[in-house]
Formats: C-alpha cells, sequence, structure tokens
C-alpha cells in the first residue's frame, strides 16, 4: 500500500500516544476505532476523517485543530501561530483546565484586537462542559493588504 501524505500526521500522533504512555490499543480503545486502523494511520497509510481525529484527540486530550492541520484539513500557513500556541496552552500539566481557558480567552481576545477573527467551524460534541480543547476554529486574517483593519461583515465567507 502507498503511503499517503500523512506521513507527518502518523509521526505526530504516535509521539503524542507515546507521551501520553498509551498503548495503541488503549488508544484505538479510547478513541472508538479499530486497532489496526489507527495502526494505519500512524504508519502513514490511511489518511483519517475529521471525526476520526476529533475522536483521536479527545482520546489524546489535545487540540483537534492541531491534527486537522498536520492533516490538511486546516490552512497551515495561516494557522500555524495560533494552532501552536493553543496546543502548547492545552498540554501544559501545570495548569489547571481553569487557568487553561483563562489563558485561551485572553490570547484570542489579543488576536480579535490585532485583527484576527475566531470563526467557528463547527462545534464540537460534548458532554456539556465547554472545553477549548474540543472547539474547532478557524483564524480569519481580517486585515487588508496595507495592515488596517478590514470591516468583518465584509471578510466573512
Amino acid at each position: 500500500m502507498a503511503s499517503l501524505n500523512v506521513g507527518n500526521l502518523g509521526e505526530y500522533l504516535r509521539e503524542q500516544r507515546r507521551t501520553a504512555q498509551l498503548s495503541l490499543r488503549q488508544l484505538a480503545d479510547a478513541a472508538g476505532v479499530s486497532n489496526p486502523y489507527l495502526s494505519q494511520i500512524e504508519r502513514g497509510l490511511r489518511k483519517p476523517s475529521a471525526e476520526v481525529l476529533q475522536q483521536v484527540a479527545k482520546a489524546l486530550r489535545i487540540s483537534a485543530e492541531t491534527l486537522y492541520v498536520r492533516a490538511g484539513i486546516l490552512d497551515a500557513e495561516r494557522d500555524r501561530d495560533e494552532v501552536e500556541t493553543r496546543a502548547v496552552i492545552l498540554a501544559d500539566p501545570t495548569l489547571t483546565e481553569q487557568q487553561k481557558q483563562a489563558l485561551l480567552q485572553i490570547y484570542e481576545s489579543f488576536r480579535k484586537e490585532n485583527g484576527f477573527e475566531v470563526v467557528a467551524v463547527r462545534p464540537a460534541e460534548s458532554d456539556g462542559a465547554s472545553d477549548a480543547r474540543d472547539s474547532d476554529a478557524v483564524i480569519r486574517d481580517t486585515r487588508t493588504t496595507d495592515g488596517s483593519d478590514a470591516d468583518p461583515q465584509q471578510t466573512a465567507s
């Protein structure tokens, strides 16, 4: 089977799984996917859907956005800084969930103030509790080419 352009995603998933000290089988069970399918994703042989990536991200307790970028679902160049910053905040084991949420809210307010708006892609299924690692968002640059702010109503797609 030829390797698709998802090797980077597979390597990243394997690294995150090992960091979380989970076996392939444990992660597959937690994410609700088969062990062979997850193995194929890690080896770059299969390209998972956004839904599968969301399930895996939830099981690993990492940002689904990070996986979407690595899988090519979100624009990597445009969203990389925001996604990486969110991922670092969410992955920090020294912060409580409340502290992570506070940091993310401050970060997003500064980005919005500087001309980037957070646009929800779709709400994540959750158990009712709001959780930033489960939210999926795309960041849209609302600045014009000269650096001034554009009208967000005109930039909405």
